[in-house]
Order: C-alpha cells, then structure tokens, then sequence
C-alpha cells in the first residue's frame, strides 16, 4: 500500500492534532450551572463522565480516519506487458527404420524424439509451428499452426512404417521451405532431425539449403545416435527384432551424415548439433529456442486502486455518532 497524496495527509494531521487541543479547550471551558449543594447530582450515574469523554475519542477517530483519506491510501498492483513478435517454424522428424534403434531410452530414437519434440512445442507461446515427417518421401503432417493441442495429435499418431524406408533429407527441407516461404514471420526456422545420410529423394540437400537461404529461412539441423554408428534394427516377421548384416554376417551401421548436415546449417546461419542420448536432445532444443527468441519489449506499469473510501466511509460514521449521542443519551447541557 502506499500514499498518493502525503504531503496533504501530514497537514490532515496537523489539523487533526489542532482540532483535537482546540476541542480539549473549549471543553474544559465549557458552560456549567453553579448548585448550593450535591444533592442534585447523587442521582446521576458515575459514568457519565467517561461517557462524555467517549465523544472525544468519537471525534479523534474521525478526524485521523479523515486525514488517511485525505491522503489517498492506494493499493499496488504491478502489470507486465509483453509484446513478442512470433517466430515459424517447421519441425523436420526423420521416421526411417534406422530410427528404431535402441540405443536412446526408454524405447528407442523416434520415441525419443517425438517426446522431445512435444515438450518443446508445449513451451512455445505465440508462435506458429508446423510438422513435416519423412522417410523415402516427405509430407507434412501438421501445418503452421498456433493450435498446439492439433499439433501435438498429429504428432503422436507419428511411427515408422508410415511411408517407405529411406532417408529423404533434401525432399524433407523442400518441402519445409515451401510451408515457410510466403510467411511473413519475423523468423522462420527449420529443426531437422535425422539420424542417416540422404539416400532417397529426388532433391539434394544443399541444394534444398540453399533455397532456404533465399527465402531467409534458417535451418538447425540434429544428428541422432553415436559419430562411430549404430546397428541397424529391423523387425523381423518370424525371429522378431533383429539386425542387419552384410553379405559376410557383419553388423551393418548407420552413421549421421555430420559433414552434409554441418553444410546444410552453414549455408543458412544456421547451426549444427549432435545428440547421443535423450538428455543430449532435449538441451538441444532449449539452446535452439533460446538462439530463436525474438526481440521482447517488456513494458511495465503500475496499477493503483484507491483505498480511501475504506477510511472516508468509517470517518462519517463516527462523525454521524458522535453527533447522535452528543444530541440524545450524552447530551451536555449549558
């Protein structure tokens, strides 16, 4: 709480403390009727002179409730006001057969990496996001949206098998490209996410890149799983989960494609990022939402509601008793 006026409130009791010693004069100055004797006064109660005093202390109320209006008593509420300009951005999710390996707990990489990517969609605010999913092929699976609830639908009905294996890196970028160029977003952005090389597709990353940089568009991209690669599962319809070998029984691995995707951010001021484990591509996606921020302008002001008549509405009532019992059950008379 605080006080608008505090000046006005100190002369308020100045006044107040002058009133009070101009009333304590007058009263001890008062008219009275001179009695040969007490007899007169035996009948009367032996409070009556508190009660006379009561008004007194009627009138000190209301004249410090009235100083205490005076000064405006208002309480503080402080408001911040911020005004953000919106980021697009595309979410590229690689959902080939090699995003099944394990090696990313509790299930395996595109569990992984769909409970990431829902977790940094539910912190976003005021910004559009958009889904594409891809494979041998891309396709977008949720458009630039605000309505994160419809995304985020669209995002778990996401699993591999859902289009033909293979790793279409730059068909994914094309299509991403084409969802954000016309927009007119402070920022657009694409985060991809793979764990191959391309090896599908009719367009060459760079070259999807490469658009990107024409439309302004930046592109994060995220390698998943380990530099030195990781068996490749696949699910076998009699032996169940197995993994691939060559030709002379060898484990056959998949590596991230780390030079294709370095250039693919390069060429867009972009960045490039590796994630071994959950943990790993979960502060991924932190670092790249803070890289993202746009410009915040926090306005901040203060609130006041005044209090006075919670002081003012008091003040009148002792000021209206005091009045009352002066004139009927305490009256004083000359």
């Amino acid at each position: 709480m605080r006080l608008a006026d505090p000046l006005l409130g100190c002369i308020a009791l100045a006044v107040v403390a002058a009133v009070w010693e101009l009333g304590r004069y007058r009263s001890a100055r008062g008219a009275t009727l001179r009695f040969s004797d007490l007899s007169t006064m035996k009948g009367s109660s032996p409070h009556a002179w508190r009660r006379r005093r009561s008004l007194g202390l009627f009138r000190l109320g209301t004249l410090v409730l009235l100083a205490i209006a005076v000064a405006r008593p208002q309480s503080e509420k402080r408001l911040d006001e911020i005004v953000t300009e919106g980021i697009d951005i595309m979410l590229a999710l690689d959902i080939s057969g090699s995003m099944k390996a394990e090696d990313f707990k509790p299930k395996n990489r595109v569990t992984v990496a769909k409970q990431v990517v829902a977790n940094f969609v539910k912190g976003l605010h005021n910004d559009r996001v958009g889904l594409v999913v891809f494979s041998a092929q891309s396709f977008t699976q949720c458009p630039l949206t605000l309505d994160y609830g419809v995304l985020l639908n669209f995002l778990s009905k996401v699993d591999i098998g859902l289009i033909e294996d293979g790793t279409a890196i730059g068909n994914a970028l094309a299509t991403c490209v084409d969802r954000l160029k016309d927009s007119s977003a402070k920022s657009k952005v694409v985060v991809l996410l793979t764990d191959g090389e391309n090896n599908a597709g009719m367009i060459d990353p760079l070259t999807a890149a490469q658009a990107a940089q024409a439309f302004d568009i930046r592109i994060y991209t995220i390698g998943v799983g380990k530099p030195e690669g990781t068996p490749m599962v696949y699910d076998d319809p009699i032996w169940g989960r197995q993994y691939r070998r060559d030709a002379y029984g060898n484990l056959l691995l998949v590596k991230v494609d780390e030079r294709s995707l370095k250039e693919i951010s390069s060429a867009t001021n972009g960045k490039y990022f590796l994630a071994t484990d959950k943990s790993a591509l979960e502060k991924i996606y932190r670092e790249i939402w803070r890289m993202e921020k746009t410009r915040f302008k926090t306005k901040e002001y203060q609130k006041y509601r005044e209090l006075f008549p919670a002081f003012l509405l008091p003040a009148l009532l002792l000021l209206a008793g005091e009045f009352i019992l002066s004139q009927t059950l305490w009256l004083k008379l000359p």
